[in-house]
């Protein structure tokens, strides 16, 4: 199954709605978002994800929807994140290393609320849960 195809981000959406320590985190800040995802050098990301009060709503195939969130990686880096959480030095490391690019969105504002961060570094590892 393709990285970020339409089937792979409806599997996320399943897996990321089963992982208290993701949904349930974001859920008690009123979490709402709109995060697409990609590869770098790419004109716009390849899937979406729509997040009301923490809970995924809907995914799928991005299709030039507004977003909060845009993040953009190299396949392999994608998939050595999913394979091994990278945890908060990892984050840092891979944004000032320019391997996460944020084509849209904050990441300083989001680093510093650790009740944001601590969720966003958990979706890289339940990405790794899509199978």
């Amino acid at each position: 199954m393709e990285l970020f195809s339409d089937e792979w981000m409806k599997k996320f959406m399943a897996e990321w709605n089963n992982e208290s320590s993701l949904s349930g985190e974001l859920e008690k800040i009123g979490f709402c978002s709109s995060i697409a995802y990609g590869f770098d050098n790419d004109d716009q990301p390849r899937g979406i994800i729509n997040v009301e009060n923490g809970k995924a709503v809907s995914a799928g195939s991005y299709n030039g929807e507004e977003t909060n969130w845009d993040l953009r990686a190299r396949e392999d880096t994608w998939k050595s994140w999913m394979a091994k959480e990278m945890g908060m030095m990892g984050l840092g490391a891979a944004y000032t290393t320019r391997k996460l690019k944020f084509a849209n969105g904050d990441y300083k504002t989001m680093i510093k609320e650790p009740r944001m961060a601590g969720p966003f570094i958990k979706s890289f590892a339940v990405m790794g849960r899509v199978s």
